[in-house]
């Protein structure tokens, strides 16, 4: 059985080479970019479908505020310990068989939670969901590796991070829509049938590696006859990988801050309706869009490939944003969505940065999966951490007056603000490191 799985995701062998074709090699690239994108952004929508139920579920008494925070943070864990294991697989696997495979298993899991209502089954199946979910940015992230040249990759690894933004919009609306018609359950219906149409196009539309259709590697001279294991091994030596992957992680807290409990936040302390809170945080990732898109074009040209600039730079515009966000009293709606409309970009442009595409520049081309591997791993443990801690914290700040839930987040709002103070710190420990590209 294990022959068999092994021989299912081995990579495909290269064929016959063809005559250069700049026509055919150009139709492939944009086949494996679109399908990447838009299969990402599909893999976010079958992880963020919980972040738009919470209200529904807690005030139908299915799940405590507490059990939500378990529940979330079982997907982080999972995720976390499944980017850093399938981000070192990814370097040496088929990666369309790989990247359709674990959006299936992501929408099957959404579809059975729309029939579920035990905290155990939540726990289990989200957490199930969290490997599935790891499955798809070392893949798509292997697969720009192979397929664009050193001088491409910051703008196509900029426009690839929209995907994620692309994902939480079409969540916070289109879900958070379905979910104020239907109820909860169809929001992890809708969610499950979005991630089954998004395997379909991996499916058909990813390619493997540009050896496998008889075209020349992409890969720098230097490396081809280096090992895989070499040159993963070189990562995880490497300090600045280490120092980077904390970075992330704290920003990873900020980020899934608000896009777990920001919903929550806005109508429980800012009395607004489910839909009007969902469509201040989809603002987020419809400006995130534009942040991801603009990152890696901007590196690449106006600081000719350093992103240590950029970084720093949005890391204090994030923290400002999360600021206004939480410290801004109800009645404000202008700057509740100026604040949405900062952290988008902010967030953005860090994901991109921070959360991979420094450590691609950094890191051997060969080993862009486990670069992205140990960034993945200390990202996603913060974020684990994060749901859990603000799980906690709001169900400890909880009291009920004449029947309604109250909340105090004094404590929430100082924990969400100093994980960003410190991504930034750290980011600027790597200010003399070498984060640009190759």
């Amino acid at each position: 059985m294990i022959k068999k799985i092994m021989k299912f995701f081995s990579p495909l062998p290269s064929k016959e080479k063809l005559a250069e074709d700049k026509k055919h090699l150009k139709k492939l690239q944009w086949s494996v970019f679109l399908s990447a994108t838009i299969g990402y952004g599909l893999y976010y929508v079958c992880r963020l479908s919980l972040s738009v139920v919470k209200k529904p579920l807690v005030d139908g008494g299915i799940l405590t505020e507490n059990e939500l925070g378990i529940v979330g943070s079982a997907l982080f864990f999972t995720y976390a310990a499944g980017k850093f294991a399938n981000g070192f697989m990814a370097d040496r696997i088929n990666i369309k068989r790989f990247m359709a495979i674990g959006l299936l298993i992501s929408a099957l899991v959404n579809i059975t939670l729309g029939f579920s209502h035990s905290f155990w089954a939540f726990v289990i199946l989200w957490g199930v969901n969290g490997w599935a979910q790891s499955m798809g940015a070392p893949a798509s992230v292997v697969g720009l590796s192979r397929w664009f040249t050193d001088k491409e990759r910051g703008s196509y690894y900029g426009f690839w991070s929209a995907s994620h933004n692309i994902g939480e919009a079409l969540t916070f609306i289109a879900t958070a829509f379905v979910v104020s018609i239907a109820g909860w359950r169809w929001g992890f219906e809708a969610a499950g049938i979005a991630g089954l149409i998004g395997a379909t196009i991996i499916l058909f539309f990813l390619h493997d590696s540009p050896t496998s259709k008889g075209l020349t590697s992409v890969m720098p001279a230097k490396e081809i006859n280096k090992s895989v294991g070499a040159t993963q091994l070189e990562v995880l030596k490497n300090p600045l990988i280490w120092i980077l992957a904390l970075s992330s992680a704290c920003m990873y807290i900020s980020r899934y801050a608000i896009n777990s409990w920001g919903i929550f936040f806005l109508e429980n302390e800012k009395s607004y309706t489910s839909v009007q809170a969902s469509s201040i945080i989809a603002v987020s990732s419809v400006c995130g869009i534009i942040g991801t898109v603009l990152s890696g074009v901007l590196s690449d040209k106006l600081f000719k490939g350093n992103r240590n600039i950029p970084a720093l730079i949005f890391g204090i515009c994030n923290t400002i944003a999360i600021t206004l966000f939480v410290f801004v009293p109800k009645g404000y709606f202008a700057i509740d969505i100026f604040s949405m409309i900062l952290f988008g970009l902010s967030i953005g442009v860090l994901i991109c940065y921070q959360g991979g595409l420094m450590a691609v520049d950094i890191a051997p081309k060969k080993a862009s999966g486990a670069a992205l591997g140990v960034i993945g791993i200390a990202s996603y443990i913060g974020a684990g951490v994060q749901d859990i801690l603000s799980g906690r914290l709001i169900g400890e700040s909880k009291t009920i007056v004449n029947g309604i839930a109250a909340y105090d987040f004094s404590s929430i709002r100082y924990f969400w603000i100093a994980a960003a103070i410190i991504s930034v710190l750290l980011c600027a420990c790597l200010w003399r490191g070498r984060t640009t590209a190759k």
